[in-house]
């Protein structure tokens, strides 16, 4: 591959600025837009102010731009189906255009959690006991959650926003909640409710490139903190950090991880048919030293990308072209041997009610880190200010997660907005057990 090619990457928050960082420093990048973007993302690209689930914007912004490579960063557009709607109007129009990213038919090992979980148990991957509910089967329900030891793990069926997962300690009190999620509590989402069993372990991120041919890469694996309190405490967020990698995922394990789950998962996808060719995200937990998959993404996850870029090495671009095309030629990835880390700044009262707008000052381009926008955007006079409860992440290499953590807390000391919150344990319960 020596041509230059126009890229489009779909998605507006931190996940996607690093990946636009990453890809943005490619000697085979031509013109470069990111759709909508914020107001970090600029810096690496052109804006696109459209919304990814618009398919008819979409593909106006291809072809008005000659566009080669469309990336998608999150999830929504690809349950919906951008990839064929896009194939579909390119097809018609003698167009030729990649795109990384499954179909609908696999972008619903994220859309849907009942799908995901049915796939696992008819190719033997290792998972959670599990339920799937319905108005139909209460009852059913009530006894499942009866022979389960708290605490109790009910999740929406569909996409909800990162909202639909609640752990609760109390029987009486998981048999409410079941009903008021089937009630409607998550919308549509929650039509169906997925009853799991509770593992205990440590969680960690484990990201794979595929090409629907059964070829794939690894990427580096991340550990991502969900709570917004100090030592996993509070509500759960979309992500308050993430360290690159986790002791924790040693070659032993990640050896089982490829065994066990990343080579079934793929040959069950090209058993049932599925051309899947772009991302899966493995949401994995370690319990001793045994791996199982809590949940599939079809996308990269935020804000392990912030950390997982980074470390990233090798020329990003031509791996995805090849992806797209089902032709991955590249064997492995050249990665840092650096420990990478994340610290994600929110906004006063995320991940409840917060306020936008307050401008953002201080230094967004500091020497030894990096900070990727995520909810971000332009005032009227022209300044950076809040759009989003995460509003940016700093992220830092160092020899070790200790290392790394006090340069990304450095630079967030640099910067300043109203109500502006962060944890300051990201990677501590890691240290120590390399």
């Amino acid at each position: 591959m020596t041509d230059r090619i126009n890229v489009l990457l779909l998605g507006s928050g931190g996940r996607e600025a690093a990946i636009a960082w990453k890809l943005s420093q490619s000697p085979l990048m031509g013109k470069f837009f990111i759709a909508p973007g914020n107001a970090g993302t600029e810096a690496y690209g052109t804006n696109l102010p459209l919304k990814p689930t618009d398919f008819d914007a979409v593909y106006k912004a291809v072809v008005d731009h000659d566009i080669a490579l469309v990336v998608a960063g999150n999830e929504d557009p690809l349950v919906l189906g951008l990839r064929e709607a896009l194939e579909k109007r390119a097809e018609a129009d003698g167009r030729k255009l990649l795109i990384v990213g499954p179909g609908a038919k696999g972008a619903a090992l994220e859309g849907s959690k009942d799908f995901a979980k049915e796939f696992m148990g008819r190719h033997g991957i290792p998972t959670a006991r599990h339920l799937t509910v319905t108005d139909a089967n209460i009852a059913e329900g009530d006894a499942f959650l009866e022979k389960l030891a708290a605490p109790y793990v009910l999740k929406a069926d569909g996409l909800a926003a990162g909202k639909g997962v609640l752990i609760i300690d109390k029987l009486d009190e998981a048999k409410n909640a079941l009903r008021e999620m089937l009630a409607g509590q998550f919308g549509q989402a929650s039509a169906k409710v997925v009853i799991e069993e509770f593992l205990s372990g440590i969680e960690c991120s484990v990201f794979v490139l595929t090409d629907g041919k059964g070829r794939y890469l690894v990427l580096p694996p991340a550990k991502d903190y969900k709570r917004i309190g100090e030592g996993d405490t509070g509500l759960n967020t979309g992500g308050m950090g993430s360290v690159c990698p986790p002791p924790i995922a040693d070659t032993e394990f990640m050896d089982k991880v490829d065994k066990r789950i990343i080579r079934p998962t793929l040959d069950g996808l090209i058993k049932e048919g599925i051309d899947y060719r772009g991302f899966i995200f493995l949401g994995l937990i370690r319990c001793g030293d045994e791996p199982y998959v809590i949940e599939y993404n079809v996308r990269m996850g935020d804000p392990e990308t912030e950390s997982v870029m980074p470390r990233i090495v090798s020329d990003l671009l031509p791996v995805l072209v090849e992806t797209a095309k089902g032709e991955l030629a590249h064997t492995a990835l050249n990665i840092d041997p650096r420990t990478a880390v994340a610290v994600m700044a929110v906004s006063g009262g995320y991940p409840e009610a917060y306020e936008k707008g307050k401008p953002v000052t201080g230094e967004l381009s500091p020497a030894e880190s990096i900070v990727f926008h995520a909810g971000t955007r332009h005032g009227a006079d022209g300044g950076i200010e809040t759009a989003g409860g995460r509003v940016l992440a700093a992220v830092s290499f160092g020899n070790g997660i200790e290392d790394a953590a006090a340069k990304s807390y450095e630079a967030l000391s640099a910067i300043r907005f109203d109500g502006m919150y962060f944890r300051r344990d990201i990677g501590k319960d890691l240290c120590g057990k390399a």
